[in-house]
């Protein structure tokens, strides 16, 4: 849910990940800051994937651009859109479909994703929370975004 038509960027927020889980989100924080692109906070609310590995104690992060929830007017002022309706007026019906992407921001979201990836490819220790790591999200190699 990395597409929605209306959409807001969210980051997981881990305040109620388990340990590593924080090193998850600032790599995705630090890689919107440094494209300049807004975001905001979302909580683990058991919606999504993540789910089972938190469960079990597995550092977790992800990104979402929103589903039947309402954007606001603030929202809308930041991300553009339109406010009072869905995020994805869409979601789980019979028009939730291809033509009902934002290729934009799927673009955006694919590009964090795939630094959070080769960020995370040099180190698994840092996500694991033991320091020993260095994934800061400055990841400068063949597919960074310059």
């Amino acid at each position: 849910m990395v597409g929605s038509p209306n959409y807001v960027r969210f980051v997981y927020d881990a305040d109620a990940g388990p340990a590593g889980s924080g090193n998850v989100e600032d790599v995705f924080l630090d890689y919107f800051a440094s494209v300049g692109l807004p975001v905001e906070p979302t909580p683990f609310d058991g919606r999504s994937d993540y789910g089972p590995f938190i469960a079990v104690g597995i550092p977790a992060g992800g990104l979402f651009t929103g589903a039947e929830e309402i954007k606001t007017e603030e929202q809308e002022a930041i991300y553009g859109g339109m406010a009072g309706i869905a995020y994805d007026p869409c979601y789980h019906q019979a028009c939730d479909t291809i033509e009902n992407v934002n290729l934009e921001v799927l673009d955006q979201m694919a590009d964090a994703a795939a630094h959070a990836v080769m960020t995370f490819a040099m180190t698994t220790s840092a996500v694991g929370g033991t320091a020993q790591g260095h994934a800061y999200g400055h990841f400068k190699g063949p597919y960074a975004r310059m």
